[in-house]
Parts: C-alpha cells; structure tokens; sequence
C-alpha cells in the first residue's frame, strides 16, 4: 500500500513536469510573464509558485530541509526568469521532490509536521502538492490555449474513447 501511494504520487508530479515544460516552450518570453489582469497570475508567476509550494511541503517539511520560501515574492515577481531558467528551476524541483517521496517510510508517511501553520501527516501533504501541482498546471495549459489558440495534443494518437469494461 505504501509503495502504491508513493508510486501514483510520483508518476502524477511526473506526468504533469512535461505538459508545463512544452507550455512554456510553445509561449514567447513576453507571453509567459502576461497577466490576463491585475488580479491573475502569468504563467511565470504560477511556475515560480509551484517550485515555491513543492520545496516547502516536500523538500523542506518532508525532506527536512531549511524552509526559506517567500510567498508573497511568488506572486510580485514580474520578470527575471527566462523560459530556459524556469523550466530548469521546475525540474530540479520535481526531481528533488520525487528524491524525498520515493524515501518515505510508512512511519514518515503517518508523522504529522506543521507547515504554513497546519498539522498534517505526510499523506496528506503529498495529496496536497499533487493536487496544488495539478491545478496550477491546469491553469498554465489553459493560459497557453488562450494565448496561442493551439491543441496542446497531451494525448497525441491514444484513443481516449476506450469504455470501461
């Protein structure tokens, strides 16, 4: 069971690493630091975010690394990463997350830790950081949709009309 758990958590952070990176290949430096508005965040900002979250949850809270995220900072930034350093900051990221789960014993898994304030168990920390990753990795394919009216063909020639059976 624990295996399992450790196993669908890595191979949802995994799956979702290479949509955000093609995103950011298919968007232009000016695309990828545009706000639709003065309350949203540009694809840079949600990058930047990500790797703010995952190293605090996982690589610091889990990994018992320092925790020096600045929050706030995620959101105000409004340039100073190109594509090539965003991609490579997310990826390390993802890589080193991956590091700390695939290290978790069943004990790990069960502590409870306190991060931003909350007490929670490593499950459930993990639950959170999978779906945080997948929904800001939502919003940067949506973004890019918008901006560049492409099919991002994440499932290119698979058919998905399979019935369950």
């Amino acid at each position: 069971m624990r295996q399992e758990f450790i196993d669908q958590s890595i191979y949802r952070l995994e799956e979702w690493l290479p949509r955000v990176v093609k995103c950011l290949n298919e968007l232009s430096e000016a695309q990828i630091w545009q706000r639709p508005n003065d309350r949203s965040n540009s694809v840079g900002n949600l990058v930047i975010h990500l790797c703010g979250n995952v190293r605090q949850y996982i690589i610091s809270n889990l990994g018992n690394q320092p925790d020096t995220r600045d929050r706030d900072a995620e959101f105000a930034i409004r340039d100073g990463y190109d594509r090539q350093q965003l991609i490579e900051k997310l990826t390390e990221t993802i890589t080193q997350a991956v590091e700390v789960i695939r290290g978790m014993s069943t004990e790990d898994l069960m502590k409870e830790r306190s991060v931003q304030g909350f007490r929670q168990t490593g499950i459930n920390t993990i639950i959170h950081v999978v779906e945080h990753f997948s929904y800001h990795s939502g919003q940067i394919v949506f973004w890019t949709k918008l901006l560049n009216d492409i099919d991002m063909n994440f499932y290119g020639g698979l058919d998905l009309n399979v019935k369950n059976g």
